[in-house]
């Protein structure tokens, strides 16, 4: 088991879900309440990481965060290094690519949330801001716990975005995954085996754990989905 490596990939699966509960959070009721009649591409682009191969997206990731990219000059100009190949983009390219597993679970917790608690709080005189966190929050929590846990357990596994954006800097952007494949490469089978079952164990456990989770947010409330 290579050590560092896991302690550099839960490190970057604790970042990635806390951005993306930041991020998520407000896009999320933004899909799940908002009327727009172009909404739909919106929610194209974010679920467009689910269908792209890894490959394909890290690519352009790279692309972006490169040194001649806008944002890769402002990164250069602000904290005097490039944004590729280090930790802070790895966790930029997971945050891209794990966007989905955490507004889709969340948004349809949003939208599950029965209007007529919507009306009845705006009748009360609550504003918008009251209603989200007296109201839709405690009613979503499963649904955000769920897009919480999938975004870790996906950020656990990552493959072709983390090495096509972090490289194989041991320390640096060498996760788990990246371990692996290092580790195959070397004809060392026993300890890819060993980090292989690791990670199997961990995310069955972690998959079980949602599915138990909402089956039994669904006895206690039959609306919840």
């Amino acid at each position: 088991m290579d050590w560092i490596a896991l302690f550099l990939t839960l490190r970057l699966a604790l970042m990635v879900c806390l951005l993306l509960l930041a991020i998520g959070l407000p896009v999320s009721y933004w899909l799940a309440f908002s009327r727009w009649r172009a909404k739909f591409l919106v929610e194209a682009v974010v679920t467009l990481p689910l269908v792209l191969p890894p490959t394909v997206l890290g690519f352009y990731i790279l692309v972006a965060m490169g040194p001649r990219s806008p944002l890769g000059r402002v990164w250069i100009s602000i904290f005097g290094q490039p944004l590729p190949f280090t930790f802070s983009g790895l966790v930029a390219a997971s945050v891209l690519y794990s966007l989905p597993f955490m507004v889709q679970p969340v948004a349809s917790a949003f939208s599950a949330v029965d209007p007529r608690l919507l009306a009845a709080s705006s009748t009360l005189g609550v504003t918008r801001w009251g209603t989200f966190r007296r109201v839709i929050l405690p009613l979503s929590a499963s649904g955000i716990l769920t897009g919480l846990v999938l975004t870790f357990a996906h950020t656990l596994g990552e493959f072709g975005v983390v090495l096509m954006v972090g490289g194989n800097i041991p320390g640096v952007t060498r996760t788990l995954s990246v371990s692996i494949y290092d580790r195959v490469q070397a004809l060392d089978y026993n300890s890819a085996a060993a980090t292989s079952l690791f990670l199997l164990v961990l995310s069955f456990v972690i998959l079980a754990f949602v599915y138990g989770l909402n089956r039994n947010a669904r006895a206690i409330w039959p609306g919840a989905r």
